[in-house]
């Protein structure tokens, strides 16, 4: 049997099932096959499938949405490295944990990563240790002021709009999103646990978390079904782009004036190649990332969908791979 190379594009079943886990990272096989109209072991079969090869994780985001779209205390950095140095300083980067993502661009010399900081903070990643070392060339960062669009919240556009439907959660608690804590309310010991054990593998099953946790699995399922009615269980599916036919990621760093940004963020947000959008600090006020299925896609982007909403500069710089995608959540701010 010929092996199937790491970039080839998934079948329109698999790719189904990835949107389907988008929708909802616990759905079980039940009620994904009752959506997408397949039966439950098939389901059951292409989900082992995809995970026990690794082409798919369900993790528990590594950023939560803050309270009315504001920051949580995050810092975009562009990085600009001696050449022959870049595997060096993105091995320093991805070995910390308050780096949650890193992204290596086509220039061969540049990295996009996020840091995770308290706003504000002389952060000594930023003010003495990247400066100092001899193999960066330059340091840019952006401050994360407002939050348009997360990754978690992106979706692969396969599926109906009956089939989202059924496979959406329910809106949270109105109570969930409006009390502190980095999933919208204060965390117990029990809840934490949970959420630390789900980090990785979101999929876990009650009994395995039972297991982890030393609680009784009723008092897991409980648990679970009260984090999960209050919006405060935020999975993310990790998949390679190229494998959904995406294999063109761009990052975006626009300027637009004051009485724009707001409109424009929100556009982005809405547009389904979008998986990112940021209101920022520094002279690129908005920031954003998007997949596409090739470069004519991101040209019509450009040149048509991104008209009309005041836009003064873009830069465009396309991703050659993404070095990290942590699962670990973001932790409570003390």
């Amino acid at each position: 049997m010929a092996r199937v190379s790491a970039d080839s594009v998934l079948s329109e079943m698999d790719q189904r099932l990835v949107a389907a886990l988008q929708w909802d990272g616990r759905v079980t096989a039940e009620r994904a096959a009752h959506a997408l109209g397949l039966s439950p072991a098939t389901v059951r079969r292409r989900l082992q499938a995809l995970g026990a090869d690794g082409t798919v994780r369900v993790v528990i985001s590594p950023v939560a949405r803050p309270r009315n779209g504001g920051s949580a205390g995050a810092l975009f950095l562009r990085i600009r490295v001696l050449r022959g140095k870049l595997d060096t300083i993105v091995a320093a980067l991805a070995a910390r944990e308050d780096i949650p993502f890193i992204d290596i661009t086509t220039s061969g010399d540049e990295i996009f990563a996020v840091a995770r900081t308290e706003p504000g903070s002389r952060d000594p990643l930023i003010f003495r240790q990247l400066p100092s070392t001899q193999a960066v060339t330059s340091l840019e960062t952006a401050t994360i002021l407002h939050v348009f669009r997360l990754t978690s919240e992106w979706r692969h556009q396969v599926l109906a709009v009956a089939e989202r439907a059924a496979l959406s959660p329910a809106d949270p608690a109105p109570e969930a999103t409006a009390s502190p804590g980095p999933y919208g309310v204060d965390t117990d010991a029990l809840e934490q646990a949970l959420i630390d054990a789900l980090a990785p593998d979101a999929r876990l099953t009650a009994a395995a978390l039972a297991a982890r946790t030393g609680h009784p699995e009723s008092t897991v399922r409980r648990r679970l079904a009260q984090l999960t009615t209050q919006g405060r269980l935020i999975t993310q599916v990790l998949v390679e782009p190229r494998r959904l036919g995406l294999p063109i990621e761009a990052k975006l760093l626009l300027h637009v004036p004051p009485d724009h940004l707001a409109t424009a963020g929100r556009a982005l947000a809405d547009h389904p190649s979008v998986h990112g959008a940021f209101a920022t600090s520094g002279p690129s006020n908005l920031h954003a990332a998007a997949y596409f299925p090739d470069l004519a896609a991101l040209y019509g982007f450009l040149s048509h969908d991104l008209t009309g909403l005041g836009i003064t500069h873009i830069e465009t710089a396309l991703v050659s791979h993404a070095a990290k995608r942590t699962p670990a959540p973001v932790q409570p701010q003390r």
